[in-house]
């Protein structure tokens, strides 16, 4: 079992830039899992906002276009969402999500673990 815990949401401006954070724990191989963030806003789907492999593959939602970032350190377990020129558009809760694969998936069903989500709304 994978437990995920997110943090580093919150209220923002427009333009602002927000880093969110993706504790992992509970199994010591999630350094060889795929993970990835997510976001849903009211009455939309889930949304992939991008994700990592364990060698460092990086893959990421059209929308982004250069604006996000993400890393993670396998030595804490933990992955990061560095969100940079943050738009309206952008607000909804971030999830993150664990996924026993060796390349990205796009698709929220493909992940087998999800945190609580964090949300971020950013103010125009």
């Amino acid at each position: 079992q994978v437990q995920l815990v997110e943090s580093g949401g919150g209220l923002v401006q427009a333009g602002d830039s927000l880093r969110l954070s993706c504790a992992a724990s509970g199994r010591t191989f999630t350094d060889y899992y795929v993970m990835g963030w997510f976001r849903q806003a009211p009455g939309k789907e889930r949304e992939f906002v991008g994700g990592i492999s364990w060698t460092g593959g990086r893959a990421y939602g059209d929308f982004v276009k250069g604006r996000f970032t993400i890393s993670r350190e396998n030595a804490k377990n933990t992955m990061y969402l560095q969100m940079n020129s943050l738009k309206p558009e952008d607000t909804a809760v971030y999830y993150c999500a664990a996924d026993a694969d060796l390349t990205v998936q796009i698709t929220p069903k493909n992940y087998d673990y999800w945190g609580q989500g964090t949300q971020v709304t950013v103010s125009s």
